[in-house]
Parts: structure tokens; C-alpha cells; sequence
């Protein structure tokens, strides 16, 4: 991956980005994804290297984001390696598709003097995961959480607290063996659970 000396893009106020994101979802009438994004590591990036090297690590990303991303959809830094992206008409699980590519065509290429560098994202969409900027916001920013504490270099879909809460169903034990499946995999527990249950509606299609 060439790298340049480009500035990264200028800081957005979050207020002016949750404004930015109220309006575009229309009082909650319109369907959208919104990503939310940070390189692992940066800090260390610019402690080690430099702040000059970290702004080129920002750049590429940014370049990575731009060129990659579907025409209408909107890339915000919010501050530092934090990055928001907004995909308009996309579900949650389109733009984990097309955030997963990118992040991982980036963190394929080494960018002089640094090496490799990962992005961890989270994603959120409108619906079902909120129809508020503030909901929306929350939410990406705890999947987020969710893609960083389970090994960073990934990306998550927020989990409803209704399935965070699966623990009243399911044992330990099954619960310990979905989150190695779902690290084995790259896959969000999510999606494996929702995976499971399209197999049981096909299995008793006859009794629905």
C-alpha cells in the first residue's frame, strides 16, 4: 500500500455528527447502516513512530474507506483513529459484508514504516437496532466494545440485550463453546444463533 504525506480529514464535532445522522435517518423512516471505527494499536503507532507516520496510517485508512465504499455512503473522523461511517439503505449485515472487506484488504497491506496495522469495527443499522441517532450511536459503539474484547481485528454486529442475555437459556458450557465458534469462525454469536434458528423453522417448516 503506497503511502503519502495527506493530512487526514478534519475532525467532526460529534454533536455535528449526531446531527448529521438525525437527518439522514428521517425521524427513524430511513433505512440505514452506520459503522464505527478504530485502528487497533494507534497510540502505540504514534508513540513508537511518530505523530507524522500516524496521520499516514490515518490517510490510508481513509483512502481504503473512500475508495471502497459505496458512492452515497459518508465517512466522519470523530477524533484520533475514531472513524464513523454512515451507508445509507444498507442492512446491519450488508455493511458488516462491505466493512469486513475493507478492513481486511487493509490490514493486508504494510504501510512503511510500521507494517500491517488491523481496524476493529462495530455496526449498527436502522432497523432493528435503533431508530435515534443517540440509539444508533450507542449501539455501534457497543459492538464495537464487543469486536475489541474478543481479540480486536474484526467486526461485530450489536447484539440486542435480549440475546446478550441468552445465559438464561443456555448452559455455561454451550455458551463458552459459541464464543469459540464464533472466534474460529469470525463470525458474531449473532449471526451463528441466527444461523441456528433458520435450521430449526426449516426443520418444522410443516408445523408453521
Amino acid at each position: 500500500m503506497a503511502t503519502t504525506t495527506t493530512s487526514p480529514r478534519a475532525i467532526t464535532p460529534r454533536e455535528r455528527f449526531l446531527a448529521r445522522l438525525a437527518k439522514v435517518l428521517h425521524h427513524g423512516n430511513a433505512p440505514l447502516a452506520l459503522a464505527v471505527t478504530d485502528l487497533d494499536g494507534f497510540a502505540a503507532v504514534n508513540e513508537r513512530h511518530g505523530k507524522g507516520v500516524g496521520d499516514r496510517v490515518l490517510s490510508a485508512w481513509e483512502r481504503i474507506l473512500d475508495g471502497n465504499l459505496p458512492p452515497d455512503a459518508a465517512v466522519f473522523r470523530l477524533g484520533g483513529d475514531e472513524y464513523a461511517v454512515l451507508v445509507p439503505g444498507a442492512s446491519a449485515e450488508n455493511a458488516l459484508i462491505i466493512l469486513d472487506e475493507i478492513r481486511t484488504h487493509f490490514a493486508s497491506h504494510e504501510i512503511a514504516p510500521v507494517g500491517s496495522v488491523s481496524a476493529s469495527v462495530g455496526v449498527a443499522a436502522n432497523p432493528p437496532h435503533g431508530a435515534t441517532a443517540e440509539e444508533l450511536w450507542r449501539n455501534a459503539g457497543q459492538a464495537l466494545m464487543r469486536a475489541k474484547r474478543q481479540g480486536r481485528d474484526r467486526i461485530a454486529i450489536y447484539v440486542e440485550e435480549k440475546m446478550v442475555l441468552k445465559s438464561n437459556y443456555y448452559s455455561r458450557g454451550n455458551l463458552e463453546r459459541l464464543a469459540k465458534l464464533s472466534e474460529a469462525t469470525s463470525r458474531t454469536e449473532a449471526s451463528l444463533l441466527r444461523e441456528a434458528l433458520d435450521g430449526l423453522f426449516d426443520k418444522y417448516r410443516g408445523d408453521l
